[in-house]
């Protein structure tokens, strides 16, 4: 397993639509390992594979430290099939250091999608979940968090997007800052 350092805004690789992810490959269960591991060292609850610079459907979620216990799923190529009235809430993104705004989602989703076996699941999540897994969903589809709020709001963030876009931004975990 490794660390693999953490894509930040505006890395394209962020703004792309994801491929579906190929099933059974030693490639896919590594990477959701590695997944896993960074996740946790940023520490974060949720990474999608796009923020670590792979171009494929998968996400790696375990918000079981806000809930008491560890508890990591890996969803690979998902789709949302259903979802329930919206609630706002705060957000944060490791591709967006120091960054956190009000967003408004879905409180519950119903998810199909594969596990790290090849096993086709549909589940529904609510809470936290819902939400972590809904802002991973959009990373896969090349969106931001940013994209969905107030655009004064987001105006407003201007100075400090560009900060991070110029690599003036410190982190506690390894990010990679775009190419100029």
């Amino acid at each position: 397993m490794a660390i693999l350092p953490i894509r930040t805004f505006p890395d394209p690789v962020l703004r792309r639509a994801c491929e579906e992810a190929e099933p059974g490959t030693e490639r896919i269960r590594r990477l959701a390992a590695d997944m896993l591991e960074t996740m946790y060292a940023a520490p974060g609850i949720g990474l999608a594979a796009p923020q670590v610079g792979e171009n494929i459907r998968m996400i790696a979620v375990d918000v079981g430290g806000t809930l008491g216990s560890s508890d990591p799923h890996i969803l690979l190529n998902p789709k949302i099939t259903a979802s329930s009235d919206s609630v706002a809430f705060e957000e944060g993104c490791l591709s967006l250091p120091h960054i956190r705004e009000e967003v408004t989602r879905p409180s519950t989703v119903r998810i199909e999608y594969y596990d790290e076996n090849w096993n086709l699941r549909e589940e529904e999540y609510d809470g936290i979940r819902a939400r972590v897994i809904q802002h991973e969903y959009d990373h896969l589809d090349g969106k931001l968090f940013v994209d969905k709020i107030n655009p004064i709001r987001r105006k407003l963030l201007t100075p400090r997007l560009n900060a991070i876009s110029r690599g003036k931004v410190e982190s506690e975990y390894t990010i990679v800052y775009p190419k100029k």
